[in-house]
Parts: structure tokens; sequence; C-alpha cells
């Protein structure tokens, strides 16, 4: 008769020590959930499988503010992970300028299913026409996602980006990184 509670028992530890080791309380402070399935099986993110839509505050004129929001919508059927900020590119005239990450942005790691949309924005000072000291007559945006194979890129109509910098050889623009939108 003793050996069916020593059973139990060791049955009943053997689960608390399963149950801790997948997902219990890391000593980080949080009790988040530390994944899902679907995390552990989903992948980097491939550039070809998003469909893109671009939408623009455009600065006025020289020395104002301008944003554009570029939204990219899962279309591959499968899950796939994203986690940083895109490298952005601004081609003006045969030249590349990169534009720099939101200092003060952190990102966030990024589970992106099935038709569900990430985003991020471009913001960037309207430059002065025709100057080409102080201004990039930007044509073309690309960019690439972290840690995704292949490019993507719009046409920039959105006026003159602000140089800044040695020999205003940088673009005066941030990004963010990359996180969800839509609902």
């Amino acid at each position: 008769m003793r050996t069916l509670p020593i059973a139990v028992t060791a049955l009943a530890a053997t689960l608390t020590l399963t149950l801790t080791a997948c997902g219990g309380d890391d000593g980080g402070g949080d009790n988040k959930p530390s994944g899902s399935r679907t995390d552990a099986s989903s992948s980097a993110c491939a550039a070809d499988k998003f469909g893109q839509e671009v939408v623009a505050s455009e600065a006025p004129a020289a020395g104002d503010t301008g944003t554009v929001s570029v939204t990219l919508t899962n279309g591959s059927g499968a899950d796939c992970t994203l986690q940083g900020f895109p490298t952005v590119g601004l081609d003006a005239s045969g030249t590349a300028l990169s534009v720099a990450p939101e200092k003060s942005a952190e990102p966030e790691k990024l589970t992106v299913k099935k038709d569900e949309t990430v985003g991020f924005t471009i913001t960037y000072v309207r430059g002065p026409a025709g100057d080409a000291e102080k201004a990039a007559a930007v044509t073309t945006a690309k960019f690439t996602l972290p840690g995704a194979d292949g490019d993507l890129s719009f046409a920039w109509k959105y006026g003159e980006v602000a140089l800044r910098g040695a020999g205003g050889a940088e673009p005066d623009a941030s990004v963010t990184p990359l996180q969800r939108t839509g609902d």
C-alpha cells in the first residue's frame, strides 16, 4: 500500500518540474509568457512576401518636418519574425543616403502572422529646392527588413530632403523600428 502514495508523489513532483521548466517565472520580474508554439516555428520574413502601402504627410516647405509611413502586410501564408529597424536608403540621382534609426526608440520582437500588418515611419526635414549643398532631390526610397532576404522600394514624391552633417553627407531624417499597425 505504501508504493501508491510514493508513486503519486513522484508523479506530482515530475509534473511540477516539467511545468516550471516550460514557462514558469524566469526570475526576470515579469510573468509574461515566454513564447508560444508559433513563435518557435516562425522564421525570418521574406521581403518579397509583403505587400506595402505608403502614406505621407508631406512637409509643405523647406525647414518643415514631414512623415512617410510604410505599412507592410504579410502575404506569405506563414508566420515570420521581425525585430529591429528597417535599413532605409534614399536615392538622389545615383547617390545613396542612409537614414539613421530613431535614437530614442526601442525595437520589439514581432511575430507577424498571415495577413497581419507591421510598419515604420520615416520622419524628414524638407530641404530648399534646387540647392544641392543643403538638400537632396530624392527619387526613390529603398529598404530592407531586419533579418529578411531582399529589399523593397517606393517612389519618393515628397520633396527634397535637407542634408546635415559634415559636408552635408547625411539626410536630416530618421526611421522608427518596426511596430504593429492596425487592429
